[in-house]
């Protein structure tokens, strides 16, 4: 869906450091791109990475859980409003299933990584309609972000054995007027993540226009229970719609994706939640962006990449040691595909970014070969491979993008 529709075309621009679904290889091997169907029998699409970067289909596993899609004016992709849906760390995959409330964690094969064997059971996800995944391996936590009429965070212990363990203490709620589904995308919760040194976990939640939304963020104790209360950040004047999060290389920050003006950059020093301290911010403005909403950084250029749903074009960011953010580059895709979810993995020959787009049923593959010198390489249509496998899929269902690459 195009939140063009209901919000003015202005920019933000943000940072990224130890990227999201950004993975690293230190041999050459095997790697993965996954995305969910997000249908009533929920599934999780495997397609195998080659040593070129190049997409093909594999396989796909059902869930054991229930897909489900946010209520909008006019429906389209994007049905869950947020990123991170689909998460992998180290060697395992983590998925929500909006429409059942639950939460599968599956063990990837490190030698062939398009088979996944579900761990334990899928577990209730502490409230209403998940979202989103984040996943802390320091912590040994996995946080998910609810977005229904109970909204909010709770976390989990990953068992290798057994799966999600609750961690009591966790279930914090973000007390938003939301339904089950909820409706949006504005007024919806987007993304959620531990920062950098572990401490803090964040979850994004899009404004109300003229209302912004805002940053949450609660304290993580050493037993990882969380903060009784969070502290909200808004965006600096501009911003709106806070939407995808991801870490700025190298420092204190996060960069936010705003599909109310492009991103902005949150310093993350400035924030206090015990002291009721917001984290301060700035916006970049990208000319001419619909609804920039999820994003991506990659360790070869430095740089970060945000996709737009509205205009189906990559933005190409940086930020400096100041937290300046900038608009590097865009590269256009396909028309009124709908590019959504992204993910970067780091190959040993090169960085490549996947984007999820939606509405032509395909993965787009860009080589980013350099500050500002991307090139696509593929868009890799997987309809045709999953119909003859008897799998069914809808364009304004399919959600989530994420790798995994041996060795990382």
């Amino acid at each position: 869906m195009h939140f063009s529709l209901f919000i003015p075309v202005v920019v933000l621009l943000g940072s990224a450091a130890n990227a999201r679904p950004v993975v690293s290889a230190s041999q050459a091997g095997v790697a993965a791109v996954y995305f969910q169907t997000n249908l009533e029998q929920n599934s999780v699409v495997s397609n195998a990475i080659a040593a070129d970067g190049k997409v093909s289909f594999a396989k796909s596993v059902k869930t054991r859980g229930s897909g489900s899609a946010g209520v909008v004016a006019t429906p389209g992709a994007d049905p869950l409003f947020s990123q991170d849906s689909v998460k992998v760390a180290g060697s395992h995959l983590f998925v929500v299933n909006a429409g059942s409330n639950t939460v599968s964690m599956f063990k990837i094969n490190p030698n062939d990584p398009t088979s996944l064997r579900m761990v334990g059971n899928p577990v209730c996800s502490g409230g209403e309609f998940p979202v989103s995944i984040a996943v802390s391996e320091a912590k040994n936590m996995v946080c998910v972000l609810n977005g229904g009429a109970k909204n909010g965070v709770s976390c989990y212990k990953p068992d290798p054995q057994l799966g999600l363990k609750v961690i009591n203490g966790t279930i914090r709620s973000l007390n938003l007027p939301q339904t089950t589904p909820p409706s949006g995308p504005a007024g919806s919760v987007s993304d959620i993540l531990f920062s950098q040194d572990g401490t803090k976990l964040f979850a994004s939640v899009k404004g109300v226009p003229p209302t912004p939304g805002f940053l949450a963020a609660w304290d993580i104790a050493a037993d990882g229970t969380l903060s009784a209360e969070f502290e909200p950040s808004t965006p600096a004047p501009g911003g709106l719609l806070p939407f995808s999060a991801t870490l700025v290389n190298g420092q204190n920050a996060l960069l936010v994706t705003d599909p109310g003006a492009g991103f902005s950059v949150y310093d993350l020093n400035t924030l206090s939640v015990a002291n009721k301290t917001p984290a301060n911010s700035s916006i970049v403005t990208v000319d001419g962006q619909k609804a920039i909403c999820w994003s991506n950084f990659s360790p070869k250029t430095g740089n970060y990449y945000l996709t737009d749903i509205g205009t189906s074009i990559v933005t190409e960011a940086s930020v400096d040691a100041n937290l300046q953010g900038a608009v590097v580059k865009q590269y256009p895709l396909t028309a009124n595909s709908s590019t959504i979810d992204n993910a970067i993995a780091s190959l040993p020959e090169n960085d490549f970014l996947y984007v999820l787009s939606a509405s032509t049923k395909s993965i787009d593959v860009l080589a980013l070969n350099a500050p500002g010198a991307a090139a696509q390489v593929q868009s890799f249509g997987f309809e045709s491979d999953l119909r003859r496998r008897g799998i069914t899929i809808d364009a304004n269902r399919l959600q989530g993008m994420a790798v995994f690459v041996k060795g990382q």
